[in-house]
């Protein structure tokens, strides 16, 4: 049965609506208009740089909702809706601990860009997946900008080797986060996917009950909380899939795609 009274889709990007090639399949494109023509918001809610989300929705960027950076900006035609900033002394703390860590790499988030203070081949590939305007500087802590995360990669896997330092050390003041095998994300306490929803919903109108989301891993945990339709895609780590009302097939399936289709469309 179609679900005529969905207002907002929120979909996250790698492991969710990205194959496992990490590509957007082009029938995106045919079904984002049928979509608008409901009234249904779409926004690509994901951990990625908003600049690297622009440029995979080129075609539609000034239509779409952006929620980037795991929940700390959201950005709507060009304009900021909604922002969740980290103060400089957390900054300082949080990449002096990152640096005691062997093998972790540092990606400092600012609304203007990407910090990166690591020539390192295998992290630059790594890096230039995910964030489009990035800049090499050759100390972190001298960087100004806004502020809204500090992303962590480690390719020896962030949930072992991170996540026990960062969590004990900064848990209980900022949001802290494992967003994939080897990423994890630190910001505001406040911050979250789930938080940039909720925003949205008080200031956009639309309700819990109307609210869909798709995730796969743990930063997607509030985001379905937020959510009256949440899914879990086959593929979702175990924790998102005890969360998460409804199961979707994988992304290797389409399986956004799929849900929307039968449910919207």
């Amino acid at each position: 049965m179609p679900n005529s009274d969905i207002k907002f889709i929120a979909a996250d990007m790698d492991g969710t609506l990205l194959d496992e090639n990490g590509q957007l399949n082009p029938e995106f494109f045919d079904i984002y208009p049928q979509l608008t023509q409901k009234g249904i918001i779409f926004a690509a809610a994901s951990g990625r740089q908003y600049y690297s989300l622009i440029e995979t929705f080129a075609p539609v960027k000034e239509q779409m909702m952006f929620i980037a950076e795991n929940g700390t900006l959201v950005m709507h035609q060009g304009e900021e809706l909604y922002s969740c900033e980290i103060d400089k002394p957390s900054i300082k703390a949080i990449i002096e601990q990152a640096r005691a860590i062997e093998g972790a790499q540092i990606v400092l988030c600012g609304k203007k860009s990407a910090y990166i203070e690591t020539q390192d081949p295998d992290a630059l590939k790594e890096f230039a997946k995910y964030y489009h305007r990035c800049q090499y500087v050759e100390d972190l802590l001298q960087v100004e900008d806004d502020f809204i995360k500090v992303a962590i990669c480690h390719f020896g896997g962030t949930e072992e080797l991170v996540y026990p330092t960062f969590n004990q050390a900064f848990g209980h003041t900022h949001q802290v986060v494992v967003s994939a095998k080897i990423w994890l994300d630190l910001m505001n306490a406040e911050a979250s996917k789930g938080a940039a929803i909720e925003h949205l919903q008080r200031t956009l109108g639309f309700s819990f009950e109307q609210t869909m989301s798709f995730g796969d891993y743990l930063n997607d945990l509030e985001m379905l909380k937020a959510s009256g339709h949440s899914y879990a895609m086959e593929n979702a780590h175990p924790k998102v899939k005890q969360i998460a009302r409804f199961t979707a097939p994988s992304n290797k399936q389409a399986g956004v795609f799929t849900v929307i289709k039968q449910q919207l469309l």
